[in-house]
């Protein structure tokens, strides 16, 4: 008998194992996109799970014209899009979310309200979304968005609907169906539309790879994947759902949520996946903001090209349209140096950037936020992040209390530094940075980036005079 070449025998048992672990990163589609933190707009905050078509684009002409020049390229439906009145909570029972409620089986009550394909695969309500009639799905949307020099993504549920599972629908390329993959005791807690799949059965991956393969041809470059982090942490499932990108070939930003995801994944989140949360729901109240101080810091060894710890969406703008999805219908209630501050962090923490207003509203204010090129570059291009210090302490003179925090990061084009200054008190203070403990030694041109001017130099410490929770983000330069 001859003798198999090793390269033959290495190729033959990777497509032989359905289960074995994806290619190697320098092989791997995942891990070629999303080098820089992805930034973009998703419809949840403004919308909840009720955006539709004709919003959705009039969005989309908004990104391309007022935010695509600055970076910002992924458009993203999210949740529920397969519902056709999604919005709709009449009865007072809340079964499922929003209101699609279940027989004691676990079969929907309301299959109707369910769009589906004969192989169990979710396809966008042709009721919210009229260019999905005729089975086309998402992609007449996405090549609209594409048209205008976007990347178009969705939310997905992780698992199979309970309908798959209820109708045996059959999983394509096998003679298995839902009934062999779904665990019905795992039902998302706050949305329980899915049961989770055994990931040890046989054709778990292949209904991924099948629900895959259909974003593929739909042109899908963004998969926002939910229930899929917080404890339990579904370590098959997201596995499944990174072969299936590899399997489908096309190149696709993963982004993994809700948070807080286990730090102690960092290195399986980091394989597997370009983005995770890294925070439960962030929303615009100051504590929110001030604990993702903690989180951005204790995430930061783990930032790089291809996976970026998500501190979650910006809460600037309008927001919670029709009083959902959490509080009344506003404007942001973060103050205008709470708002810089939210940009000045996940700048200098290079959190990805995913916006939830409302841009068919969008104020000058919010825009001025968000097209700052000398502060997006931070995010977008340095390196070396770090907290330097975050202290709090009470006067004795006064008692009041008063904490800052201060992060520094490196340019990789030149040999200049960018410094933080964080007020995190709740009164005016001064915050300062003693430069030497950087090493940051001589004279140093300062260069104030939301004011876009330079504003002198500095030796030995480095000091401003800062609002209550207020910011500044400065380069300096020797």
């Amino acid at each position: 008998m001859k003798k198999i070449a090793p390269i033959l025998f290495l190729v033959l048992m990777f497509s032989c194992d359905p289960t074995t672990k994806s290619l190697p990163d320098s092989e791997s589609i995942v891990s070629q996109v999303a080098i820089t933190p992805p930034m973009g707009w998703n419809s949840f905050d403004a919308y909840d799970c009720r955006i539709n078509e004709e919003d959705f684009k009039a969005t989309v002409d908004v990104m391309a014209e007022k935010l695509l020049p600055f970076g910002w390229e992924y458009a993203v439906i999210d949740y529920i899009w397969w519902h056709p009145e999604p919005g709709n909570w009449a009865t007072p029972r809340r079964f499922g979310h929003p209101n699609l409620r279940y027989n004691a089986d676990g079969s929907p009550l309301h299959p109707e309200y369910v769009t589906m394909d004969e192989y169990g695969r979710l396809l966008p309500s042709v009721e919210r979304f009229p260019s999905a009639a005729n089975g086309k799905g998402f992609k007449p949307i996405a090549d609209y968005v594409h048209s205008k020099g976007l990347k178009f993504g969705i939310h997905i549920m992780r698992g199979i609907h309970r309908k798959a599972w209820s109708d045996g629908s059959p999983i394509m390329g096998t003679e298995l169906t839902a009934k062999d993959i779904a665990e019905t005791q795992d039902t998302c807690t706050w949305c329980n539309h899915m049961f989770g799949v055994d990931h040890t059965k046989p054709g778990a991956q292949e209904y991924y790879n099948s629900i895959f393969e259909l974003y593929a041809e739909w042109g899908v470059d963004f998969i926002k994947a939910d229930d899929i982090t917080v404890p339990p942490y579904h370590k098959g499932e997201i596995e499944m759902i990174h072969n299936a990108i590899e399997n489908c070939g096309r190149p696709i930003v993963l982004s993994l949520s809700p948070g807080e995801s286990p730090l102690s994944r960092a290195n399986h989140l980091k394989e597997y996946s370009n983005m995770w949360r890294i925070s439960a729901d962030f929303w615009d109240n100051w504590p929110e903001l001030h604990h993702s101080f903690d989180l951005l810091n204790q995430w930061a060894p783990h930032i790089g090209p291809g996976h970026w710890p998500d501190a979650d969406m910006l809460p600037i703008g309008k927001i919670a349209l029709n009083n959902r999805p959490r509080g009344t219908e506003r404007y942001t209630l973060f103050t205008w140096n709470e708002q810089i501050t939210l940009m000045t962090l996940f700048s200098i923490a290079r959190s990805p950037l995913m916006l939830g207003a409302d841009l068919l509203s969008l104020k000058d204010s919010t825009l001025f936020l968000l097209t700052n090129d000398e502060v997006l570059y931070v995010n977008q291009h340095s390196t070396n992040n770090r907290q330097i210090i975050k202290r709090n302490y009470r006067n004795k003179k006064t008692g009041e209390m008063i904490e800052y925090a201060i992060w520094a990061a490196d340019d990789p084009e030149s040999d200049d530094k960018f410094i933080a200054l964080f007020n995190l008190s709740d009164t005016k203070k001064e915050v300062c940075f003693n430069m030497e403990w950087e090493y940051f030694r001589g004279e140093w041109k300062v260069r104030d980036l939301w004011e876009k001017k330079d504003i002198g130099k500095a030796e030995g410490d480095l000091c401003a005079e800062i609002g209550p929770h207020g910011s500044v983000l400065y380069r300096l330069s020797k």
